[in-house]
């Protein structure tokens, strides 16, 4: 009785080629015919019945959304530090081309940074579980077997990694500074900025080789129609030839409905937890993931600092009746002390602080002297910039520079009050600049010289 042939193999996988004549099959083949490593590297290793083509693209679509505007707010933040001034605001030295889209920074409205920055680490964190769900629904990919058989195989290979790789740093980086745990080697700054460029050129090739694939598969199966399907009726779906359908799939335990539920309440509970430090108001009594323990204490001076006053350096010396303010300018150079300063005219202004973490103030109630009349003071009632010197001895940004947009803005002082009491330590007594739209590490505390530039 003459046995009928075996079925064709269903998996993605195909069934090694048979030897040429001379009995030797062709290199890149005989690569292919041999087995994987046991453990992941086989496809029958992975069994999720929910993971195919549809979930990885409708996760693909909203991380489409999300990092292209994380990444955006993300020039943004290093547009407000107006590196264009030069090195003092610059901490990605040789950036070369991809300062391209610098410009200047407005003043106006006061509370941008506040804003960009916000939208930046607080999607960022939102979008973790979304990041997590997609690359759980992709890992097979990961382990693909043989790791390349053709060049353009590997540099598809390649990419992969700097995708894979280029996301989980810069998540990775931005969660350790929003909570200022500087574990990794180097300035955040530098790597974030560089790094960000690196994934965002794997991203977009990756969007560009898969958006069509992406977007067949989300329209294979309607959002309502996996709403409505419960774990009992959960089914694969059909075979897809990227391998990412189990070949073997158990049964569910979660429908794809749940999945994106639990995706969903992930992102919502990482929303609650962490907006509030840019919000403001009684939710940033909700912001359990920001800094804490930055509030020196109640009172006028009662809000939030990034580096207190011991931190950098600061001794009772440095602030004491010693003290004195220096303005440089370009037809006479001036000494004040505070008690002078306070003689001149004051004036208000309503502003937050806000920081690259992500945190930032409700507005405060400031006063002191503009800059633009210090400039006028010194003779240069035209300033395009000012060098702003601090007394602190350690730490970044002792020095910066401000363009001269934020010098004639009305609203930016020479603080030397906050809600009608004089500065703290920690928050830059004697004297402080405080500045529309300005991020918070250049608002430069302890102030001891102004040089005017034209």
């Amino acid at each position: 009785m003459r046995r009928r042939p075996a079925p064709a193999a269903t998996g993605s996988h195909p069934a090694p080629r048979r030897p040429a004549p001379g009995g030797r099959l062709p290199g890149r083949v005989r690569v292919l015919a041999g087995a994987p490593p046991p453990g992941p590297f086989r496809p029958a290793f992975w069994r999720s019945p929910i993971r195919g083509p549809w979930l990885t693209a409708v996760l693909g679509l909203v991380l489409l959304f999300g990092v292209t505007l994380i990444f955006v707010t993300g020039l943004l933040s290093y547009a407000a530090y107006n590196p264009g001034l030069g090195a003092l605001n610059d901490k990605t030295p040789d950036k070369g081309l991809l300062g391209f889209y610098l410009f200047t920074w407005p003043t106006r409205p006061a509370w941008l940074y506040r804003l960009t920055q916000g939208v930046h680490v607080t999607l960022g964190i939102v979008l973790i579980p979304v990041l997590l769900a997609k690359l759980w629904s992709v890992v097979p990919k990961l382990f693909t077997w043989p790791p390349a058989v053709s060049p353009a195989h590997a540099l598809e290979r390649l990419s992969l990694i700097l995708l894979v790789g280029g996301v989980l740093f810069e998540f990775a980086t931005g969660v350790l500074n929003i909570q200022l745990d500087y574990v990794f080697p180097g300035s955040f700054y530098t790597l974030h900025f560089y790094g960000a460029w690196v994934f965002m050129a794997a991203f977009a090739a990756h969007v560009v080789l898969r958006l069509g694939r992406m977007w067949r598969a989300v329209r294979s199966r309607t959002l309502r129609s996996v709403l409505a399907t419960d774990t009992a009726h959960t089914t694969p779906e059909p075979p897809d030839p990227y391998g990412l359908v189990a070949p073997a799939p158990a049964r569910p335990t979660v429908s794809r409905r749940g999945a994106l539920g639990l995706v969903g309440a992930g992102s919502l509970a990482l929303l609650v937890v962490t907006a509030g430090q840019s919000i403001g108001g009684s939710l940033r009594r909700t912001a359990l993931l920001a800094p804490h323990n930055r509030d020196p204490r109640p009172g006028p001076n009662g809000f939030q600092i990034n580096k207190s006053a011991a931190a950098v350096g600061i001794r009772a010396s440095d602030i004491g009746p010693r003290w004195r303010l220096e303005i440089h300018g370009e037809q006479r150079r001036l000494t004040f002390t505070r008690a002078q300063l306070l003689a001149l005219r004051q004036y208000p202004a309503a502003l937050p602080i806000a920081c690259v973490e992500g945190w930032s103030t409700d507005d405060q109630s400031w006063s002191g002297l503009r800059l633009s009349d210090l400039a006028a003071l010194a003779g240069t009632p035209h300033a395009r910039s000012v060098l702003v010197e601090s007394v602190q001895r350690r730490g970044a940004f002792r020095s910066v520079l401000l363009a001269g947009n934020q010098i004639h803005d009305p609203l930016s002082l020479l603080a030397l009050h906050v809600n009608g009491a004089p500065l703290s330590a920690d928050h830059g007594y004697p004297a402080r600049v405080i500045v529309p739209a300005n991020p918070g590490v250049n608002n430069t505390k302890w102030v001891r010289r102004l040089t005017f530039r034209t």
